[in-house]
């Protein structure tokens, strides 16, 4: 028996000579489609062998939806951040005519390799993890599923598809920055385990440092969450340092708290920054120097690069990174 060819949306597409767009909303009944275009779509995706998920069907199918999976962990009510990058891609998708799907992931389905609900019932055409999980996870979904990416994460593990911001240089030159304003002793904040980004961050950090002949000890990190990805309280070290630079602006708004609570003042006695440019006007009583990485961007590369895979369309693999900018406010004092 001969092995049956699967089929793409672009296939199509390149038949009847139309955009991958029109074919996708046709298959899905969206608007924006002549009914005479819609059957002549229909009917040739049907005789491609490409046909639109009904009860029972198995093969080639396109439902019109993103699934978005995200570790439970990464949406607590205090994890504002990811909540704001799920409404940016909702948005992106609904411009490209896709429908997005949010599913929590959680830590016993992650332990025990369930694969996600909405890939079990066929709801999705791809599916975009938002948020770090475990190699042994990404492993299992890469050998059930193909149609994915990643987002706000990576792996060296296995050459997968997504979408992350350059923590690395932003951090490298947020770190510079505090150095180039007389600061000699600095301390990271963050865990230093829980996920690639923050690793990243660290190590532009660490490249600021010994470019500029300061010693550089892991050991010296101070952790904000535990190992599930949970907030600590942030402890203060015995000998302070001239500036703490911070994982992200939720933990530098921690550490300015910290700080003045225990009669400091900021950036009077030690300045701090952030990461991310995402935090309420109100959380902090001064202003934050920080790295601005426009959520919006992240999602259009997301949305663009899950959709091109889906449908066939040629794209670039691997990693796409997401530049930065430094953003100048009142949380560093220079040192003279």
């Amino acid at each position: 028996m001969d092995k049956k060819v699967k089929v793409r949306l672009s296939d199509i597409a390149e038949k009847l000579n139309i955009s991958t767009v029109t074919v996708s909303k046709a298959l899905a009944n969206k608007e924006g489609v002549g009914e005479d275009l819609r059957k002549k779509i229909k009917n040739l995706a049907e005789e491609m062998g490409y046909h639109v998920k009904k009860s029972g069907e198995s093969g080639n199918v396109i439902t019109g939806n993103i699934g978005i999976l995200i570790p439970s962990r990464f949406f607590s009510p205090s994890s504002s951040f990811y909540w704001y990058l799920f409404n940016s891609l909702s948005t992106e998708l609904l411009n490209r005519n896709y429908y997005s799907i949010m599913e929590l992931l959680s830590a016993e389905d992650e332990a025990n390799m369930v694969l996600p609900h909405m890939l079990q019932d066929g709801k999705v055409d791809g599916v975009i993890i938002l948020g770090q999980v475990s190699n042994s996870y990404l492993d299992f979904i890469n050998n059930s599923y193909a149609n994915f990416i990643l987002l706000d994460f990576y792996t060296n593990k296995m050459n997968l598809d997504g979408v992350s911001d350059d923590n690395f240089y932003c951090s490298y030159m947020l770190t510079s920055y505090v150095i180039s304003q007389g600061h000699k002793n600095l301390r990271f904040v963050g865990n230093f385990e829980s996920t690639t980004s923050i690793r990243d961050r660290f190590m532009g950090f660490a490249k600021a440092l010994m470019e500029n002949g300061m010693e550089v000890n892991k050991a010296d990190i101070i952790n904000d969450r535990d190992e599930n990805g949970f907030s600590v309280p942030l402890k203060l070290p015995e000998k302070m340092p001239d500036a703490f630079i911070c994982n992200n602006d939720e933990t530098a708004a921690l550490m300015i708290q910290t700080l003045i609570e225990n009669g400091y003042k900021v950036p009077d006695d030690v300045s701090v920054t952030g990461f991310d440019n995402f935090l309420a006007s109100n959380k902090t009583s001064v202003p934050l120097t920080t790295v601005s990485i426009r959520i919006e961007d992240t999602a259009r590369v997301a949305a663009e690069l899950i959709i091109s895979k889906v449908t066939g369309q040629p794209y670039i693999k691997g990693r796409h990174l997401i530049s930065g900018s430094l953003v100048i406010r009142d949380s560093v004092k220079e040192r003279k």
